[in-house]
């Protein structure tokens, strides 16, 4: 059985930029009607500047140790889920939580841990053949909003968001939204962009978050 510590220590392996395709393939979308039920998308002026996605400098609170997270919480778009641990497929994809259970997130359980310093990944499905699913709403999320994870250490790591940007998959950065951090920091990530019938989603939205308290 593996544990947790034996899992992290592959936690700098790369994840491929198709890491999160797969987290939806629009088929309720598609069945509902192309553009009726789209999820938000975020707009330019919720877009952030440097590598971080948010600005130069901005003050973070000291780094936890590390702890797996159990549950993350977004009040803003009443997001309240249980996280399960991802890991990666043959192809250096991340996986995806399951597609039938829309009210679950998953967080690389082989890299940082929320709240520790570091790049700690979160992803969820934007929707599945039933409709809306954890993170249908995350494109509509505005700078400083928080996020909270709940971690099984009993502390609380709480995020204020630096920026929130959508990317095609052609076009999507792998080093600024996977690359390594100076502090705590957070990704939040789900389907976005375009739509296709053939291939269903065309690329993500990318929340950048930093550490700022915890509880």
């Amino acid at each position: 059985m593996r544990t947790f510590d034996t899992v992290r220590r592959f936690g700098n392996v790369v994840i491929a930029a198709v890491s999160v395709v797969a987290l939806c393939c629009g088929a309720w979308l598609l069945r509902s009607g192309m553009g009726v039920h789209a999820p938000p998308q975020p707009s330019a002026a919720q877009a952030g500047s440097g590598r971080d996605g948010g600005p130069a400098g901005a003050a973070a609170a000291p780094a936890l140790p590390p702890s797996p997270p159990d549950r993350i919480r977004i009040p803003a778009i009443r997001v309240s889920a249980p996280l399960r641990g991802l890991g990666l497929t043959s192809a250096g994809s991340l996986e995806v939580p399951p597609a039938g259970r829309k009210n679950l997130a998953g967080w690389y359980e082989a890299g940082t841990t929320p709240g520790e310093t570091g790049t700690a990944i979160v992803a969820g499905h934007v929707d599945n053949a039933e409709g809306p699913a954890v993170f249908y709403d995350l494109g509509a999320l505005k700078k400083g909003s928080v996020v909270e994870v709940d971690r099984r250490d009993g502390r609380v790591a709480v995020f204020t968001v630096d920026a929130v940007e959508v990317y095609e998959a052609e076009d999507f950065p792998d080093e600024k939204v996977y690359g390594a951090a100076r502090r705590p920091e957070l990704r939040v990530i789900t389907c976005g962009g375009g739509y296709s019938r053939a291939t269903g989603y065309r690329g993500n939205v990318v929340v950048f978050a930093h550490l700022t308290g915890s509880r």
